[in-house]
């Protein structure tokens, strides 16, 4: 009934913009029948597809370069609470800072505009990372390292045998609020600072040329490729790690 319900809304609220472009209501939108059928044509622009490709390398490679630098991270700061201690200023400090306000920091430092991009993902997308790693850490049951460590087993054996697998669905969850923001990050960076290529690129180029439909129709396929994305990691989430959904529902 939900889902349903959902469906009946999103077809009510393109109903409405679909007589609103064809009726002259707002001038410069185009009906949604046109938007979708330019979004179609779409799969076959082979410059769209091309900045697409930008725009995704720039996602995966950033949040590749995330994943390898926060999760250690953040198992570092997990288990060993001086340097948390000592870091935790700065980590607060750095974690409200917008991304987009550093972007003609990124320009200055990296004259490559996709190094720039992809350093800007990496930074956002190192956060959730991070905090969910700790948090994870956190979450492990101290009995069982407890127990290990009285079987003769050392540090690092408890961290990979008991806290790592006990913090992998804390870091699947940050890895899918990662995979979330890397796609906004990474088209706003090319909207403001411009490149060879990319999605934001692509909705620049066809603001220039008065096309607002092929502005749209990119947009739609932005959120498509997003939410696909993020439907994709949420499935991955959990099967893999449906045991600790269990565990928290009979917790609660």
């Amino acid at each position: 009934m939900t889902k349903a319900l959902g469906v009946a809304g999103v077809l009510g609220f393109l109903l409405l913009l679909e007589v609103a472009g064809r009726t002259g209501l707002i001038e410069v939108l185009p009906p949604v029948s046109a938007v979708l059928v330019t979004a179609a044509g779409l799969v076959v622009d082979g410059v769209f597809l091309a900045d697409v490709g930008v725009t995704l390398a720039a996602c995966a490679t950033g949040l590749l370069i995330a994943i390898v630098t926060a999760v250690p991270a953040g198992l570092l700061l997990g288990t060993v609470p001086a340097v948390e201690r000592s870091v935790r200023p700065l980590v607060e400090f750095l974690r409200p800072i917008p991304s987009l306000s550093l972007i003609p920091l990124a320009m200055f430092v990296w004259t490559d505009s996709q190094d720039a991009k992809t350093a800007l993902v990496v930074y956002t997308c190192s956060w959730p990372l991070l905090i969910n790693t700790m948090y994870g850490l956190a979450d492990v049951d101290p009995v069982a390292k407890d127990t290990m460590r009285g079987f003769g087993f050392g540090p690092l054996a408890i961290l990979w045998r008991v806290s790592l697998p006990s913090t992998a669905p804390f870091i699947a969850t940050g890895v899918r609020i990662a995979v979330s923001v890397t796609l906004i990050v990474a088209v706003s960076v090319e909207l403001i600072a411009g490149g060879a290529g990319g999605i934001g690129t692509f909705l620049v180029q066809a603001g220039s040329a008065n096309r607002v439909d092929r502005m749209l129709a990119a947009t739609v396929w932005a959120g498509a490729i997003g939410l696909g994305a993020n439907a994709l990691f949420t499935a991955a989430e959990r099967r893999l790690f449906g045991w600790h959904r269990a565990r928290a529902g009979e917790g609660a």
